[in-house]
């Protein structure tokens, strides 16, 4: 037998073992790269995330500062830059170095379909829309650098949001507005805003308030909100209260002055039942939602609506709406009452629903036809009260006080429009734990909170002598606009809105 060996190079060369090494050394690489890639890629998307988030709050903050009464371009800007990730923003993040901030504003007919009207900002826009962007760096991918790959080196992010103004309502309210009615409303206020008698130019305000609320859900549509649920619902009240069943000389055509009886002094959280026949009444209106001709936000009121005819929204000469025959003085504590205890059966009548409180009055309460028959009443346990008398011809300020406290404290939000008030009066408050206490100051505690309180710093009868540190410089149809946008809301809407 002949044996016959391979020669020794070819047995080597032959030899397969040991291969997969260098697959295993290319598929590690691979491995690796793609985790690096998986971190960098979601380091980015988190990255945007916080941008994204922070944009968001820059939008919202900007379409808030858009529906303030006294908002300009550079206002909006400043607030989104000051809720932004750029330098010096409230959400300046490490993980997103050197952003950049754009804002811009826009009058959007999308928006204004929502029911948020251009008018309704002093800007004359209604949407605004903001930009943020930002390059962040890799940390695996820059490997690629060394093929060629540029880019590789860093990540460019940007997150675009955009708001509507302030004007989407929040939840659905029951409104009760308290306007004063006494003779002193029949002077003139010659501020150039209004140019009429004070109770024109309240109406006029009453009117603004109206357009800014939302008489219907949604899904509704009509005058009457067929086709869907009714949403915040309005009631008009005044004093001196007037004659029950006179009512209707207030909000049907021709207008005439209703009968004023003395004041009535309801009870103190009482269970709400309207008065009726020849009895006195503080309401003018039930709570309605159909003062809207459109059933929307900012429609044009209807003038067969009652609530339209006592806010003075006719333009007949025999419809003038409320108003100011006077002759009993003033007294409001009742009237908050009555109309807290309105509130409240109109809140158990929808649930889930919120209560505010309007009151416009000059404050000086001091009348000599008070009915204070019947059980003194002290303020409730547990309330932020001044525990003074009601009713009772003495601290009439007071009570008032106690009243729109005990509002507050049913979580009814309440808020207070001096007209005219000034720095001395409330003659009757002689005792008490705020004896002396002036009307404007009066107006200034009955408001829920600082910021709830206005004053009209351009009315004639206003020298100066009664000013809302929070809410300065606003003429009477701003303040009844404040009012309404603070019970509603700014929203983030599509980008595509924006145009």
């Amino acid at each position: 037998m002949k044996l016959t060996l391979p020669p020794l190079h070819s047995r080597f060369f032959a030899d397969q073992k040991g291969q997969v090494l260098p697959w295993m050394a290319f598929l590690l690489c691979l491995f690796i790269g793609a985790a690096g890639i998986t971190v960098d890629l979601g380091h980015a998307y988190a990255c945007y995330r916080e941008l994204q988030a922070s944009t968001d709050a820059a939008a919202m903050a900007a379409g808030y500062a858009l529906s303030q009464s006294t908002a300009t371009v550079a206002s909006v800007k400043a607030a989104a830059g000051s809720y932004g990730s750029a330098s010096n923003g409230a959400n300046v993040n490490q993980n997103l170095p050197n952003t950049t901030i754009a804002t811009d504003l826009n009058c959007s007919t999308s928006v204004a379909n929502l029911g948020i009207l251009c008018s309704s900002s002093p800007t004359g826009y209604n949407v605004v829309r903001v930009t943020q962007s930002v390059v962040i760096p890799t940390f695996f991918m820059r490997g690629f650098a060394i093929f060629g790959v540029q880019g590789a080196k860093s990540v460019s992010l940007t997150a675009v949001s955009t708001a509507a103004a302030r004007g989407a309502s929040a939840s659905q309210y029951n409104v009760a507005v308290v306007i004063d009615t006494t003779a002193s409303m029949n002077t003139q206020d010659n501020d150039a805003a209004c140019g009429d008698t004070r109770i024109h130019c309240a109406l006029q305000g009453v009117q603004t308030l109206l357009k800014s609320l939302s008489p219907c859900s949604s899904n509704g549509s009509g005058k009457d909100c067929s086709g869907g649920k009714a949403f915040d619902a309005v009631s008009l009240f005044t004093f001196p209260n007037i004659q029950a069943n006179q009512a209707s000389k207030d909000t049907s055509c021709p207008t005439g002055n209703p009968a004023i009886p003395s004041y009535y002094t309801p009870v103190r959280g009482a269970t709400w039942s309207a008065p009726s026949g020849t009895s006195a009444t503080y309401q003018v209106t039930s709570y309605l939602s159909d003062w809207s001709s459109t059933g929307k936000q900012n429609g044009a009121l209807n003038t067969s609506s009652s609530l339209g005819i006592a806010s003075g929204a006719s333009t007949a000469s025999n419809c003038k709406g409320l108003q100011a025959p006077g002759g009993d003085g003033t007294y409001y504590a009742g009237a908050i009452y009555a109309a807290q205890s309105s509130l409240m059966a109109a809140q158990a009548a929808n649930p889930g629903s919120q209560n505010a409180l309007v009151i416009l009055s000059d404050g000086d309460a001091q009348s000599t036809k008070i009915n204070v028959t019947g059980t003194v009443q002290k303020a409730g346990t547990g309330t932020p009260a001044l525990s003074v008398d009601y009713p009772s011809s003495s601290n009439q300020c007071q009570q008032a006080i106690d009243a729109a406290r005990f509002a507050s404290s049913q979580g009814t939000t309440v808020y207070t429009i001096a007209y005219g008030a000034s720095n001395a009066g409330c003659s009757q408050d002689k005792s008490g734990p705020l004896a002396g206490i002036s009307p404007c100051s009066a107006l200034q505690k009955m408001a829920t909170a600082p910021g709830n309180f206005f004053s009209d710093a351009n009315a004639s009868q206003n020298k100066g002598q009664c000013t809302s540190a929070q809410n300065p410089n606003l003429s009477l149809d701003q303040i009844f606009k404040a009012v309404g946008t603070s019970l509603s809301f700014s929203r983030l809407v599509p980008n595509s809105y924006y145009n």
